[in-house]
């Protein structure tokens, strides 16, 4: 079953959608971009996969090809990483962030923490076979401090993935934080946060957080900001919100990529590409309680054109903000 937001059609043939996007993506002027938005932003990523195979070999080109060519801009950059797969989306996203003249904390932070251990050792292989280096080794020369202890943690620990937990484990962890961080005289241990958060499945992180609070009559949150700062904070936030609310944790970056002047198309294209096809409807549930505002709305008030149209069609309908408010 489709997890796309708005549902692809009942029948498909990448035979037919081959020629209709061959068409619409004329050279120049011809272009007719609607039409590419139109089939692509509703088809999921199976059928995505059957229509770049039909039209390489129906063509002798990649479709990627001729999108790069035809299209333009931020909709170019987010038609590009729709395309491809999420691990391929992932190196990709890391890579430029590790390599690019000044690090992109945020999307590196993002790319890693939020992804389960399986999303991270099938992104870990792909970075590897193309870019014939480690991603722990990129990490390694391009980030220092605790950030670079915690994501090279993050990346190397087998976490266990499943709902189970051993309350008793969770309840000494906790304590363990405590002691570490606002339970110490002087300072932060570090390595105790880096410890616990790096070697811990989600379901087990989120006992801790209620375990904290019923013990310290605050929330974990709250001690991370007292305690650390910096991207290492984020790094830590970023791991614990995915524990216990991935989808308003991404809200939130998607409210601070469209917040005062400007917008952060990178950080939205890469958010709601991202997670169209696993949580965009909790998330977009999450910004309408959160913001008192749809998704939807905040994107198109950010954005214009083609690449507007575009990430609308991702994010599908606003049937919810009615019955939510």
């Amino acid at each position: 079953m489709s997890t796309l937001t708005t549902p692809p059609p009942d029948i498909f043939s990448a035979r037919d959608d081959v020629p209709r996007l061959r068409k619409a993506l004329k050279k120049g002027i011809r272009c007719k971009t609607s039409v590419v938005i139109e089939i692509l932003a509703h088809r999921d990523s199976t059928q995505r996969d059957l229509i770049l195979q039909e039209y390489e070999t129906t063509y002798s080109e990649p479709l990627t090809k001729r999108i790069s060519s035809e299209l333009h801009g931020n909709l170019k950059k987010a038609m590009l990483l729709w395309m491809d797969e999420p691990a391929n989306r992932d190196a990709t996203v890391a890579r430029q962030a590790l390599t690019s003249p000044l690090v992109d904390y945020q999307a590196i932070t993002e790319v890693i923490c939020s992804r389960s251990p399986s999303q991270i050792r099938r992104f870990k292989e792909v970075y590897q076979k193309v870019y014939h280096t480690r991603l722990e080794r990129d990490i390694e020369d391009s980030l220092s401090g605790d950030l670079k202890k915690l994501l090279h943690e993050y990346i190397s620990v087998p976490r266990y993935e499943g709902p189970e937990f051993d309350q008793e484990i969770v309840e000494k962890d906790a304590m363990d934080l405590y002691k570490a961080g606002e339970g110490k005289m002087l300072g932060t241990n570090e390595k105790t946060f880096i410890r616990i958060f790096s070697d811990r499945s989600r379901a087990h992180l989120a006992a801790i957080a209620k375990a904290y609070e019923r013990s310290n009559g605050h929330s974990l949150e709250k001690a991370l900001k007292n305690e650390t700062s910096g991207y290492f904070e984020r790094g830590l936030f970023a791991i614990l919100r995915c524990a216990t609310n991935p989808a308003l944790y991404f809200a939130k970056i998607l409210r601070k990529a469209m917040k005062g002047l400007g917008t952060d198309d990178s950080r939205l294209i890469r958010v709601i590409v991202t997670r169209t096809e696993i949580d965009m409807e909790q998330i977009k549930e999450a910004y309408l309680s959160r913001y008192e505002k749809s998704l939807s709305n905040a994107v198109r008030s950010d954005t214009s054109g083609h690449y507007k149209d575009f990430l609308l069609s991702l994010i599908g309908s606003d049937d919810m903000e009615t019955r939510v408010l």
